[in-house]
């Protein structure tokens, strides 16, 4: 009986302790400082950014290359591509020994000069390791830095490519390796700072470019531009037709460009959320809205509407909506695709021939043009009257002299890089090849293969 008493006594006093302890759980945790937030790493967030990494990747290659290469000469093909994937291979390793640092490295000492560049404090990825995080817009969720710097390096890659367009067919190869490295650390690293560093003069302004309207495409075009007039122009050209040899290339590279744009401008977003979302479906309807306009308007002049066309087309919209993507709805993307393709349009038929520059395959007529356009058509479609996604007393007036600003400066300072870059070039390697080198095509004379034997 007492054995029996002991034992229940015993049961009593450990029910009572359990009944106690949430009690004393709350009392500890009403007592403990609050815990400080750990940033965690999203693995969904990580895995989109990675795919959209090699989605970008594959817009210059083989996306670019085909549609580039296409366009020109069948002596030239080989040496466009190679002159694209060369100039992407330097900017990769030009990007991890200084130009993640330029672009989005600490800020430097002097507080007016870090609204245009950053320090080489992360030169040669100095701090960068496996466990650093990025920060994505959602408060206290990343992605592994180096995702970030891979990323933010495919942009890179293809914007100096982008330039080639417009001096393709008489550019030596070693002077575009020495232009590109120049103007990659004087150009465009310290442009997407200004843009996309959140010291930036343009960040800090509250300018809108989503996935990179001035900082690749007004860019990338505005060189172009000042490279083909300081080159100068193609023997025979005007006088010579110089058509296109394969547009089924460069219709598989368009192909290419517009599926690896989603990881462009989607990817943007820096996570897999509804921005991206929105993203994607103005990637979609912009473009299409691009394509179907330029034939249309090739139509309205007299012309079919040809493949060329289409494929112009769907560049220009793309072009458009790139700074919009996420700036956006679907309606406003439509519209911009449509008033880009059609400006653009003009730009490559009436203004380049009016102007006579050999912008040979018309990189500043579909991706400068069509640049400026999108960089400030953003400004009127993110309003949300038209369905774009600012907030209530949102001032469009305000927002278009920002992004002006921005389009002004990005063009000025694109310009002046590209001088300095030009002169460097020439001093160094010499510009042309040769007229006879010319003649026979730069895929013999520079590289000693033919495209097609």
């Amino acid at each position: 009986m007492k054995q029996a008493i002991k034992i229940a006594a015993g049961v009593g006093l450990v029910a009572a302790l359990c009944a106690a302890l949430p009690a004393w759980a709350q009392s500890a945790t009403l007592q403990a400082p609050p815990a400080a937030p750990t940033a965690v790493v999203n693995k969904g967030d990580t895995a989109w950014m990675m795919t959209s990494t090699v989605l970008v990747l594959m817009m210059i290659l083989p996306g670019l290359a085909l549609f580039y290469g296409g366009l020109t000469r069948s002596k030239n093909m080989l040496s466009t591509m190679t002159q694209i994937g060369a100039v992407a291979c330097l900017a990769m390793l030009v990007w991890v020994m200084w130009g993640y640092s330029m672009a989005f490295g600490p800020d430097v000492s002097n507080t007016f000069l870090s609204q245009f560049v950053g320090s080489l404090d992360k030169a040669f990825l100095k701090g960068v390791t496996s466990t650093t995080q990025a920060a994505t817009f959602t408060p206290g969720v990343e992605i592994p830095e180096y995702v970030f710097v891979c990323f933010q390096m495919t942009f890179a890659a293809i914007t100096v490519a982008l330039v080639l367009g417009s001096v393709v067919e008489r550019m030596k190869f070693s002077a575009v390796m020495v232009f590109a490295l120049v103007w990659l650390t004087i150009v465009y690293f310290p442009i997407a700072h200004m843009v996309w560093a959140s010291s930036g003069v343009f960040f800090k302004a509250g300018a809108l470019d989503f996935a990179g309207g001035t900082v690749v495409h007004i860019n990338a075009g505005v060189s172009a531009l000042v490279a083909a007039i300081m080159l100068g122009k193609r023997l025979g050209y005007p006088r010579e037709p110089m058509p296109p040899h394969s547009l089924t290339l460069t219709g598989v590279g368009t192909g290419l460009l517009w599926v690896g744009w989603f990881g462009f401008n989607a990817g943007s977003a820096l996570e897999a959320n509804g921005t991206a979302g929105l993203a994607m479906i103005n990637t979609f309807v912009a473009t299409a809205s691009g394509a179907l306009f330029w034939m249309l308007i090739e139509r309205a002049r007299g012309h079919k509407g040809s493949a060329l066309g289409f494929c112009s087309g769907i560049i220009a919209g793309l072009v458009a909506v790139t700074p919009a993507a996420g700036n956006s709805g679907p309606f406003g993307a439509i519209v911009l695709g449509a008033v880009a393709s059609i400006i653009c349009f003009f730009a490559v038929s009436v203004l380049k021939p009016k102007l006579g520059y050999d912008d040979a395959l018309d990189a500043f007529g579909v991706h400068g043009v069509g640049g400026m356009i999108g960089a400030i058509g953003t400004a009127i479609v993110y309003a949300p009257s038209l369905g774009g996604p600012g907030a209530a007393d949102y001032a469009i007036g305000t927002k278009l002299l920002v992004q002006i600003e921005a389009v002004v400066v990005t063009i000025v300072w694109a310009s002046i890089g590209t001088v300095i870059a030009i002169l460097v070039a020439k001093a160094v390697t010499g510009l042309r090849v040769s007229q006879e080198v010319e003649y026979e095509g730069l895929d013999l004379g520079e590289h000693g293969e033919r495209a097609y034997n």
